[in-house]
């Protein structure tokens, strides 16, 4: 197997991975109010993720940036929790502007906590030195693209069967799938460890 597709395989595990759910949970607030015609802006939210996971990733391979795990691990679920609560606001015209640039800013908030969530694991699969890391780290984000990109397409199809097939409303199925996130990351924010030591 060539190094390639291990980093590259490396990456698509690290999102579709069934025991790490909660990035699969920002991809689905993130892409829960676009249908097929907007995927031009959900593409460029992928890639921004995609952009600040692996800037994290350089910042902590080269030591130049290092925060305290507990609270990259709190800030995980909160990113999740404030990407589903701003749907609920997505469907005010007068909001519309103002909500694209916040999912990006949280976007790429998410992209750099969730690296640096990563970054002490993915090191110890490099061991040496960091300027022997950069083409793993880029295979690695290509993979990270590739799952989120499995994971949006499977929202927009979900979201097109709901619409089409089984009549509800594109807002209905927003906002219940906004809901269910907010219920799975609220006790997962309440049950951080960083919560417990304030």
């Amino acid at each position: 197997m060539s190094d390639f597709t291990i980093y590259f395989t490396i990456g698509l595990k690290h999102v579709l991975n069934i025991q790490a759910y909660d990035h699969v949970l920002f991809l689905m607030a993130l892409s829960a109010s676009y249908v097929f015609k907007d995927w031009k802006r959900l593409l460029l939210l992928v890639s921004v993720f995609t952009f600040g996971h692996t800037l994290a990733l350089v910042l902590s391979v080269f030591e130049w940036l290092s925060i305290n795990s507990i609270f990259v691990e709190f800030c995980i679920p909160l990113t999740i929790l404030l990407a589903a609560v701003t749907n609920f606001f997505s469907f005010k015209k007068s909001a519309a502007k103002q909500t694209t640039l916040l999912g990006v800013a949280v976007t790429l908030f998410f992209g750099l906590i969730h690296g640096l969530g990563f970054s002490n694991y993915f090191k110890t699969l490099l061991p040496g030195a960091a300027s022997d890391k950069i083409f793993p780290l880029l295979e690695f984000a290509l993979g990270i693209e590739g799952a989120q990109a499995t994971v949006v397409l499977t929202m927009l199809i979900l979201s097109y069967i709901a619409r089409t097939f089984l009549k509800c409303s594109h807002r209905d199925f927003v906002l219940v799938i906004s809901a269910f996130i907010v219920g799975v990351t609220l006790p997962m924010i309440l049950a951080s460890e960083f919560l417990k030591n304030l």
